[in-house]
């Protein structure tokens, strides 16, 4: 399965060119509600994206949770997060196909500090 979806993809991709204009602008950036969520099948390791680099859209941004208790704002690589081989190469990290964010990625960012993991 493809970590995206193409509607994922476009989404994200507007959501991206909505941030790094209104950065160049006014220096913020709008906060945007997940639009996938990606996962390790076998144990740790969530990803809640919003948006892609529009110069590098290889890059996503979100919340990041490698399972260690210490979720995190950041970038992530997706054709790193494809070429992870799990369970001897028959698993790698999926995209959760049931998920729909129910508030924004600063919210699921506040709760995820609190309790030292994503909870989506």
């Amino acid at each position: 399965m493809k970590l995206l979806g193409k509607r994922q993809r476009v989404r994200m991709l507007v959501n991206g060119q909505r941030n790094a204009q209104r950065m160049e602008n006014e220096g913020d950036t709008y906060d945007f509600w997940p639009v996938v969520k990606l996962f390790n099948p076998c144990g740790a390791g969530t990803w809640l994206l919003t948006e892609l680099d529009p110069d590098d859209p290889d890059i996503a941004f979100g919340l990041c949770d490698l399972g260690m208790g210490c979720p995190e704002l950041g970038s992530v690589r997706l054709s790193e997060l494809e070429s992870i081989k799990l369970m001897g190469g028959a698993l790698g990290i999926e995209r959760d196909i049931h998920f729909k964010a129910k508030k924004s990625l600063r919210a699921y960012a506040v709760e995820a500090r609190q309790h030292e993991v994503i909870k989506a």
